[in-house]
């Protein structure tokens, strides 16, 4: 493998603070002083892993209160690490949060508004060349990077990731597929290696695990540490699992009906193939030296049986249901076994949080999420405290162009669910499902946080994210 720019020197220095700093054991530690503090013995700078669920209901796991659903890979590593009760993903759809786990920033300040597609007509969003992305910060560290699985951030060539600071791509640059098994979009093939077109055979969520742990495995000697981002199409539709997997959810599960069993297949299916990876982490010594967070990219889409427990709505919407998601992050050596936090997160702060952990918290200024290193060291600690905007963009008859909004402050949420719909203010310590409107309530409140999202939305509008071709 060839060692890019200073990187012996980088990594070398890295070392030295990592081992320096890393002391008591994971159990008893003492709140560490500084985030590169990390207990235990390091061969090496941490490795990170971060893993993207597609469409992962907010309940849609063993762990996470499904009584038919069987994932033991995850519901291991929830157990291990720091499990993040309020996450929420910066958009209730797919590229959005993508850009904002790619880059730290809200999604509309970096051309991302919407959903970007294949059919240029339909496409709500470019995602802005300029914005450093966690793969070009890390690989200015001296990390190799990866990216896996499910791009869908644009198929022109300054947003290839490759163009975006992964050293190498395997997966599908478009957005959705129209099946896991042909892995075609509108009938045109969009899986890659690297630059080059390839037409592997398998379901989709076999390939991007098999090629995840390969490259795990290939990376166990390599001397710099890896970054690997690995996005899945599941649970996304078409709801599709292999047939083996769908008949023995049917046959252990008495009296499901078909549509969630496919469902819960197709996430069962995506669990094996974590742990396969995690399985591969393990084998090849690195699992106590590798940063593993879990995310889903929004809330489970309702009309195909996802389970978002008890918060209204799903996929697409900007109540609960669209934007919590599932969550967890584990830090070898720091975060305690069992732990939880209650403290708001979201999606653009996992760059951050990141950064930190590898030594270079200074590279953090440019970004608009916050790091969890806090939660991490104790979590009991509080974030500062902020305000929370989503925001997305759409078209077609129902939206012709018009956003969505939502804005969180402190207990309050502002919600503009639809184009035509009213403005909604809800009080979620009191109200976690949204039933109840304050905005005739709460006159002050409701006319303040209007503006405040306006502003915000005004904000978003600075950034260009149509490409101007003329």
């Amino acid at each position: 493998m060839t060692i890019r720019r200073s990187t012996l020197f980088i990594t070398a220095a890295m070392l030295g603070c990592w081992i320096l700093l890393a002391k008591s054991s994971s159990a008893d530690a003492a709140p560490l002083e500084s985030p590169q503090q990390v207990s235990g013995p390091r061969s090496s700078p941490p490795n990170v892993l971060v893993i993207v669920a597609d469409d992962l209901g907010f309940a849609d796991l063993g762990c996470l209160g499904s009584t038919d659903m069987q994932t033991p890979a995850l519901d291991e590593l929830y157990l291990q690490s720091l499990k993040l009760n309020r996450l929420y993903a910066n958009c209730p759809v797919c590229s959005p949060t993508r850009a904002s786990i790619l880059t730290g920033r809200y999604p509309d300040r970096v051309g991302v508004p919407g959903v970007i597609r294949t059919n240029a007509n339909n496409s709500w969003g470019y995602f802005a060349p300029s914005t450093p992305t966690i793969a070009q910060r890390l690989g200015d560290l001296g990390y190799q990077t990866a990216a896996i699985g499910k791009w869908h951030l644009g198929l022109r060539g300054e947003n290839h990731p490759m163009q975006r600071g992964f050293d190498s791509f395997e997966g599908f640059l478009g957005d959705m597929m129209d099946d896991y098994f042909n892995h075609r979009r509108h009938g045109i093939n969009y899986m890659r290696r690297n630059d080059a077109e390839i037409d592997p055979q398998g379901h989709a969520t076999d390939l991007f695990s098999q090629w995840a742990s390969d490259f795990v495995s290939k990376n166990s000697d390599s001397p710099q540490p890896w970054f690997l981002y690995l996005a899945y199409n599941a649970p996304h539709t078409p709801i599709q699992p292999p047939e083996s997997w769908l008949s023995k959810v049917k046959d252990r599960e008495a009296g499901i009906d078909d549509t969630r069993a496919a469902l819960v297949a197709l996430i069962e299916h995506m669990d094996d193939g974590i742990g396969r990876v995690l399985d591969s982490l393990r084998s090849s010594g690195q699992f106590e030296n590798t940063i593993i967070a879990f995310i889903s990219d929004n809330g489970g889409q309702v009309n195909v049986g996802a389970n978002n427990g008890a918060l209204r709505d799903g996929k697409g919407s900007m109540y609960e249901g669209g934007i919590r998601i599932p969550g967890c992050i584990r830090v070898p050596g720091v975060t305690k076994a069992g732990s939880s936090t209650d403290q708001v997160c979201v999606t653009m702060d996992l760059l951050p949080t990141i950064l930190a952990l590898a030594g270079r918290p200074e590279m953090q200024e440019t970004v608009d999420g916050v790091s969890w290193v806090p939660l991490l060291k104790d979590p009991d600690a509080s974030l500062p405290d902020r305000e929370v905007f989503f925001v997305r963009r759409e078209g077609g008859f129902q939206y012709a162009g018009l956003t969505i909004e939502a804005l969180l402050s402190r207990n309050l949420k502002l919600v503009h669910n639809f184009p035509t719909h009213s403005f909604e203010l809800f009080d979620l310590n009191a109200d976690p499902a949204e039933s109840k409107d304050l905005a005739k309530s709460l006159p002050k409140d409701f006319r303040n946080m209007i503006e405040r999202l306006q502003r915000h939305v005004q904000g978003g509008g600075e950034v260009p994210w149509q490409k101007d071709d003329h």
